[in-house]
């Protein structure tokens, strides 16, 4: 007897074998998906392997600057997901290339093969205007998508969290071995974390058509609160006792430039990033007034940091992840 997926719809997910991406995937079989991960290296993407059932995820290689294999990935895909995404700028990984030019060919290739749904995740900062070239290249990559595929429905998520992510664990991280953590600007930017589970509900929800279509939503978690505090609290979970560093937009921006020469993964900052924190990362009150959020695509009870972050900050203890438990 068949399995209940072999009769489910194709989702492609480009960039499914991201921090974002295992999370869509998942929520996707679980929903009967058959899922097409588009990566540009399916050999390192096994993982995503037993979240479904024998066959029901299967990854192939595409690369967003080369037309030919976003469509062949798209072919016969009724949803089609773009999670595609870069934090720096670097050869031929540009913001422009990347969320700008790679997002344009990912909803050109969906609309012409009869794609029923297009979701594009972009960000929380995308804006024309932004100081910072990763948010207007974001916003240029919502333009281009809705120009090539209308009906796509666009998320903006704040920062996200979850087990796997850039932030949470960054700071955990690093205080394990400075004795001071960066407070820039003097730690006011606003954020509203979401958790990576509830974005992927987002994802599928718009899959399902309960977007509406051509609309862009705003995805913020239960709490806004500011760069110090998140700083604070990601200490206590880890159980590290540190102190902060109050450091200037312009010291952080000059140190952006100095470690401009490093490779991104070894870049405390970029000048860009610098920027972008110039700005408050929540979700506006006019997403909020129009029902552009979480809860107006049926996600009314979002996950609060606390009932999240906890657990996998654990392991950045003095005396381990089991300490807790120990006698």
């Amino acid at each position: 007897m068949a399995a209940t997926w072999e009769q489910g719809a194709l989702a492609t997910v480009f960039g499914g074998s991201g921090f974002v991406g295992r999370h869509t995937v998942r929520a996707l079989v679980r929903k009967g998906y058959r899922v097409r991960a588009a990566v540009r290296r399916p050999d390192l993407a096994g993982h995503l392997q037993p979240m479904g059932g024998v066959g029901q995820i299967h990854a192939v290689q595409a690369n967003l600057r080369y037309p030919d294999s976003v469509a062949r990935a798209v072919d016969g895909a009724r949803i089609v997901v773009n999670l595609v995404g870069v934090l720096t700028s670097s050869g031929a990984q540009s913001f422009e290339a990347v969320h700008a030019e790679g997002a344009r060919a990912v909803a050109r290739a969906a609309k012409a093969a009869g794609a029923e749904h297009m979701i594009h995740v972009s960000a929380i900062g995308a804006d024309a205007n932004s100081a910072g070239q990763y948010g207007r290249t974001k916003a240029a990559g919502e333009a281009a998508v809705l120009a090539e595929f209308p009906e796509a429905v666009i998320l903006r998520p704040s920062i996200i969290f979850g087990p796997e992510d850039e932030f949470f664990n960054r700071f955990a991280a690093m205080s394990t071995q400075a004795p001071l953590l960066p407070l820039i600007g003097g730690g006011r930017t606003k954020f509203q974390p979401v958790y990576v589970g509830d974005v992927a509900a987002a994802i599928v929800a718009a899959a399902e058509g309960k977007a509406r279509p051509g609309t862009v939503y705003e995805l913020g978690g239960p709490e806004v609160q500011t760069f110090r505090k998140l700083l604070e609290r990601t200490l206590a979970y880890a159980g590290r006792d540190r102190g902060f560093m109050p450091m200037p937009f312009w010291a952080a921006s000059l140190l952006g430039t100095v470690t401009s020469i490093l490779p991104s993964g070894l870049r405390p900052i970029t000048a860009d990033q610098v920027r972008m924190l110039k700005s408050d990362n929540v979700v506006s009150t006019a997403a909020e007034s129009e029902g552009r959020t979480l809860a107006g695509l049926g996600i009314t009870a979002p996950h609060a940091i606390s009932s999240i972050v906890p657990q996998y900050l654990e392991r950045y203890m003095p005396k381990g992840q089991y300490a807790n438990y120990r006698g």
